[in-house]
């Protein structure tokens, strides 16, 4: 052990110094000198002593704690109240401390060599090799918190460290105080003045007051609060674990009080709009319960929707959109169209991409009512509508139809102005749009659509008409006409194109076919739509049908009535295809469920799916970014994998079937 000088250095120069002052005394007095010199050379050996004992004490010190530091360093790592583990790319034991054996109790101690997954399975290795960090795991009743480091070795080779404590007390108090957490929701009924309509006095009041009395059963049961605002509308406040409670039970109460009826026969349904409060104030999460309210409504009713941690859950809406039997919203909306109309220089048109006659026939009755307010008018077509070419070929003749369609790769020219307007039917999500840019370009837009709402729906419309009881867009906008003006009236290609719409969307009035859907229907009629151009317009060639034959005969069954049915070669009508194998396998005796997976593009992959009874697809196909009806729905996914994204369908529909029956 070197001798720590750091303060001799300094001693000898004061010593020379004071001998120096010494030695300057001979000069007055040399018996003075003399006697400074010895004080001198006694204080020099005194030094040096002290500073001998001092280099030896602390040699000694140096000695002894050296002589300690493994036996004290080795005792606190295995004393140490945390396991730690070395572990090889292979996730098999190298070292561990005593610790860990006491963690296993009363299972040994494992030796080397042994693989993590023999005694901890949850704890994570290759998937986080090399790296730092730490995560949460549970082994029993246990929670662990282990964090982990790389272990560089010679060589370049690495090994994983792993130091796991007990964090059980810790993950229980962060559970109790999650459980806790305040939760607010709204509960309407959803057709609150049908399900009372035709009763007398008192039936209605029985009605009324079971009802309430079942929501307030149901409240008791759960342990929250819940008060009624209006005849109609509730508003609930409980906990989290309220909340989990009813997720896990899938909100039950929606088929309890479907089972409610009247002496009219018609059942009752409710619909919630439920937000954690989390880290917004109570205004905003009740704000934010009612926009969760108008989700729900709006994609049918009868479900809730659940906002937990940013992400909306729907359960429920097992029964199909209730037909509203009076066409006052379809009087007000048609009024509100035209001001729109009306106050905007130029009228852009769209649909989805790949347009089917629904998006056609709604497209080209909004022209005829934009061109009834003299405002110019452009209907925007995708580069992938071959499902449609029949009609447009048709009428590509037809001066009063020169300029109405415009490509997608045409409206590079086109600047839209400040007062553009778009109309966006059968769609109200941004990427199924026939051309997002324009949708970018124009900020004043309407929608309307018949299909289901879902998230990430197009934001801030000028004027939003989505109603899932309809049977399509087409019979939306056939309303429409009606209430605009009284001396409009639709052409023989118009009424036609708007007739082929809620045929196909109904497939021939066999589903969703309500009394104003045939109302609608004999409107067109009226106005000269022709059935005989609707069946030349359906006919399929050769090619198309054997696509059809094929795709059914490679189909296969699943338990609970689900087949599924892949399209794997791409061709120009490819999606109209899988619709109709969708369709056809709904028909064969115990399907309550069809898929069909088919490419649309070589980078695109597409789904159509269809159901009968209470099986919603719609909830299937929103995994997949789609959606559409309860029983018609579809979807596109790109870069996707055919044979993986049918694994993955069949894989949630088996599971949807199994949940739901």
């Amino acid at each position: 052990m070197p001798r720590n000088t750091s303060a001799w250095p300094d001693i000898c120069i004061l010593l020379a110094a004071c001998g120096l002052f010494a030695a300057a005394f001979f000069a007055f007095d040399p018996y003075l000198g003399s006697g400074a010199v010895a004080l001198v050379l006694c204080l020099a050996f005194f030094v040096r002593g002290r500073q001998v004992r001092r280099d030896h004490n602390l040699d000694t010190y140096f000695r002894d704690v050296v002589g300690h530091v493994k036996p004290v360093t080795n005792y606190a790592v295995e004393r140490l109240p945390v396991a730690i583990l070395i572990v090889d790319a292979e996730g098999r034991l190298q070292w561990s401390n005593a610790e860990l054996a006491r963690r296993l109790a009363p299972v040994p101690h494992p030796e080397h060599g042994t693989p993590v997954k023999n005694f901890w399975p949850e704890l994570i290795v290759k998937p986080i090799w090399g790296m730092t960090g730490e995560y949460i795991f549970h082994a029993g009743e246990t929670a662990y918190r282990a964090e982990y480091r790389p272990v560089p070795l010679e060589g370049g080779d690495l090994l994983m460290a792993f130091y796991v404590s007990d964090v059980t007390e810790l993950e229980q108090m962060r559970a109790d105080l999650a459980a806790g957490q305040t939760v607010l929701a709204y509960i309407q009924i959803d057709n609150y003045d049908d399900a009372l309509q035709g009763l007398v006095e008192a039936e209605r009041s029985t009605l009324a007051s079971t009802i309430t009395n079942m929501l307030d059963s149901w409240a008791k049961e759960m342990g929250f609060l819940i008060q009624r605002l209006n005849e109609e509308k509730y508003v609930a406040v409980m906990e989290r674990r309220a909340l989990d409670q009813a997720v896990q039970s899938k909100f039950d109460i929606l088929d309890r009080v479907h089972s409610l009826q009247g002496a009219n026969k018609l059942p009752v349904t409710l619909s919630f709009g439920v937000v954690t409060v989390e880290q917004q104030s109570v205004h905003d999460a009740a704000r934010q319960a009612l926009k969760t309210l108008e989700l729900a409504l709006a994609r049918g009713g009868d479900q809730a929707a659940v906002s937990i941690d940013g992400k909306t859950q729907f359960f429920g809406g097992k029964s199909p959109a209730v037909e509203k039997h009076t066409r006052v919203k379809a009087r007000v909306v048609a009024h509100s169209l035209r001001e729109q109309l009306e106050a905007a220089d130029e009228i852009y048109i769209m649909g989805h991409k790949n347009e089917d006659f629904d998006a056609l026939g709604a497209a080209m009755g909004v022209a005829r009512l934009s061109l009834h307010s003299n405002k110019p008018a452009r209907i925007v077509l995708s580069d992938m509508n071959e499902g449609i070419d029949k009609f447009t070929d048709l009428i590509q003749g037809k001066p009063e139809y020169k300029s109405l369609f415009i490509h997608e790769d045409a409206l590079e020219a086109i600047v839209p102005g400040p007062k553009a307007l778009l109309v966006i039917v059968d769609t109200h999500i941004p990427h199924m749009v026939a051309s997002p840019k324009l949708l970018a370009a124009i900020p004043r837009r309407i929608i309307i659509d018949h299909h289901r709402r879902s998230e990430g729906a197009i934001e801030n419309p000028q004027l939003s008409y989505i109603e899932p009881s309809s049977s399509s867009t087409s019979e939306l906008v056939s309303e429409l006409t009606i209430y605009y003006a009284d001396d409009l009236k639709l052409n023989r290609f118009e009424a036609t194109a708007l007739y082929a719409g809620i045929v196909v969307d109904t497939k021939h009035f066999g589903v969703q076919t309500g009394v104003r859907t045939l109302e609608a229907a004999a409107y067109l009629r009226r106005m000269g739509a022709d059935p005989v151009m609707v069946r030349q317009l359906f006919r399929e060639d050769y090619e198309t049908n054997l696509t059809l034959a094929k795709a059914m005969a490679d189909s296969t069954f699943y338990d609970g009535g689900l087949i599924v049915a892949a399209c794997r070669e791409t061709q120009p009508n490819i999606q109209a295809i899988a619709a109709q194998a969708a369709d056809s396998l709904l028909y064969i005796e115990g399907v309550r469920m069809s898929i069909v997976v088919f490419q649309l593009k070589p980078d695109v992959v597409g789904i159509s799916a269809r159901a009968v009874g209470e099986l919603n697809v719609q909830v299937i196909m929103e995994e997949f970014g789609g959606g559409g009806h309860q029983n018609v729905a579809g979807a596109q996914i790109k870069n996707g994998n055919l044979d993986e994204i049918q694994a993955k369908a069949v894989e949630i529909a088996r599971k949807y079937i199994e949940e739901n029956g």
